[in-house]
C-alpha cells in the first residue's frame, strides 16, 4: 500500500509534469491570444525551462536551514502563484516572465522531493520510493496534458493554467498533512557544500543527465511529424499514441526504481541508457510500419523514464552531506538534456535527412550516456582498489 506522503509528492509531480509540457499542445492558442508568431510562443517553454535550471540550485541554497517540508510547502506556494499569473497574463513580456519564474521551483521541488522520498522509504526500497514521486510527472503524460490540450483547445488556454494552480493548491494540502514532520539536515556553510562540485564522480553523473538522456529528448521532441509523415497516422491519432508513450513512461518508471533497488543506480543506469539506445536504433528501421511503431513508442517511453529514479538514487548517494543540492542540480540536468537533444535532433532534419534522422543523433547520446555511466564504475573500482592498497600500507 502507497503511504500518503509520497502520495503527496507525487500529486506535486503531476501539477509540475503539466505545466511543463502542456505548452507545447496549447502554443498556437497562446500564440494567436497574444497576437504572437508561433517561434515567439516557443520562447515560453525556453524560458521556463531557464527557470529551471537556474532556481534548482540558487533555491536548495536559499532554502537549506529550513525542514524539508517547510521547504516543499515554500516551493509549491511559489508554483501555485506563479503559475497564476500566467492566468492573467496579457502580452509577450508578462508571459514570458510568469513562465520563467513558474520554472523556478521545478527542479528544485523535484530534488528535495526525492531525498524526502528516499528518507520516507522502507529499507532497501529507496528507488521505488523515488519512482512514485516521479510517477506524478509520468501520469500527467497520460491525463494532464492530454485534458490542459482538450481545455485550451475547446474552452481557453487560461483555463488550463486555472487547473494547475488547483493542482498546486491540492499539493500543498496534502504536503501539510500528510507528509510527516523531518528533522533538517545539519546546517554546514554553502561554500562547504558547494565543494561536492570539485568530485570528478559528480560532473559524470551531470554528464550522464544532461547527455545521455537527452537521447530521449532527440526522438520525443518530434514525435509529432515522425508519427504523421513517416509512420502515416492520422493527426487525431498523434494526442492518444502520446498517451500509450505516458503509459510507457509510468510503467518504466516503477520498472526502474524496483531494478535501481535489486542492482546498484549505476549498474541499472547503464543498462537502461544501453536499452534505450536499441530502442531508438529500432524506431529508426522500422517508423513506417505502424503497429511495430506503436509498440516501440511504449517500450522506448518505458526504457527513457526507468532511468529517472536510478540516476537521481545515484546522485543522492553520491553526495549525501549536500543531497538536496545536488539531487536539485541534477533536475536542472535533466532540462539541459531537454533542450540539448531538441537542438541536436533537430540537426539534421534542417539538414534534410527526414524526421528519423533525429533517432540516429539520440542513440549517439544515450551510448555517451552508458560510457560517462562506465567511467564512474571504474573510478569508483579505482577508489576502492587505492583504498586497499592504503590500508595494506597501514
Amino acid at each position: 500500500m502507497l503511504k500518503k506522503s509520497l502520495i503527496a509528492l507525487a500529486v506535486g509531480g503531476f501539477g509540475i509534469g503539466m505545466t511543463e509540457f502542456v505548452m507545447m499542445g496549447i502554443l498556437p492558442d497562446v500564440a494567436k491570444d497574444l497576437s504572437v508568431t508561433i517561434p515567439q510562443a516557443g520562447h515560453f517553454i525556453s524560458a521556463y525551462a531557464l527557470g529551471v535550471v537556474i532556481g534548482a540550485p540558487i533555491l536548495v541554497g536559499i532554502a537549506g536551514n529550513y525542514s524539508p517540508k517547510k521547504i516543499l510547502l515554500a516551493l509549491m506556494a511559489a508554483f501555485t502563484i506563479f503559475n497564476g499569473l500566467s492566468v492573467f497574463a496579457g502580452s509577450y513580456g508578462f508571459m514570458l516572465i510568469s513562465r520563467l519564474l513558474s520554472g523556478l521551483p521545478h527542479g528544485a521541488y523535484f530534488g528535495v522531493g526525492a531525498v524526502v522520498a528516499s528518507r520516507l522509504a522502507e529499507k532497501g526500497k529507496a528507488a521505488s520510493a523515488v519512482a512514485v514521486m516521479f510517477s506524478g510527472l509520468t501520469v500527467a503524460n497520460v491525463i494532464g496534458i492530454p485534458l490542459g490540450t482538450y481545455v485550451g483547445h475547446t474552452i481557453s488556454w487560461r483555463y488550463t493554467f486555472m487547473i494547475v494552480v488547483a493542482i498546486g493548491l491540492l499539493t500543498m494540502v496534502s504536503i501539510y498533512f500528510w507528509l510527516p514532520k523531518i528533522e533538517k539536515s545539519t546546517p554546514i556553510p554553502i561554500t562547504h557544500a558547494l565543494k561536492i562540485f570539485k568530485r570528478t564522480e559528480l560532473w559524470l553523473i551531470l554528464a550522464i543527465t544532461g547527455i545521455g538522456t537527452g537521447g530521449f529528448f532527440c526522438w520525443y521532441s518530434y514525435i509529432t511529424p515522425l508519427l504523421t509523415d513517416v509512420s502515416g497516422f492520422a493527426d487525431g491519432m498523434v494526442i492518444f499514441i502520446l498517451m500509450l508513450a505516458g503509459l510507457g513512461m509510468t510503467f518504466g518508471n516503477i520498472l526502474g526504481g524496483k531494478l535501481a533497488d535489486r542492482v546498484s543506480p549505476i549498474k541499472a543506469t547503464a543498462f537502461l541508457l544501453t536499452a534505450m539506445a536499441l530502442c531508438l536504433l529500432t524506431i529508426f528501421f522500422i517508423a513506417p510500419v505502424q503497429w511495430m511503431m506503436l509498440t516501440m513508442v511504449f517500450v522506448t517511453g518505458a526504457f527513457a523514464f526507468a532511468t529517472a529514479p536510478s540516476i537521481q538514487m545515484l546522485m543522492i548517494k553520491s553526495a549525501k552531506e549536500s543531497e538536496m543540492l545536488a539531487s536539485s542540480v541534477n533536475q536542472a540536468a535533466f532540462n539541459i538534456a531537454n533542450a540539448l537533444g531538441a537542438f541536436l535532433g533537430g540537426l539534421p532534419i534542417a539538414a534534410g535527412y527526414g524526421y528519423t534522422s533525429p533517432e540516429l543523433v539520440g542513440a549517439g547520446l544515450a551510448v555517451c550516456g552508458v560510457g560517462f555511466s562506465l567511467s564512474v564504475i571504474l573510478l569508483r573500482k579505482k577508489r576502492k582498489k587505492a583504498g586497499y592498497y592504503r590500508l595494506q600500507q597501514a
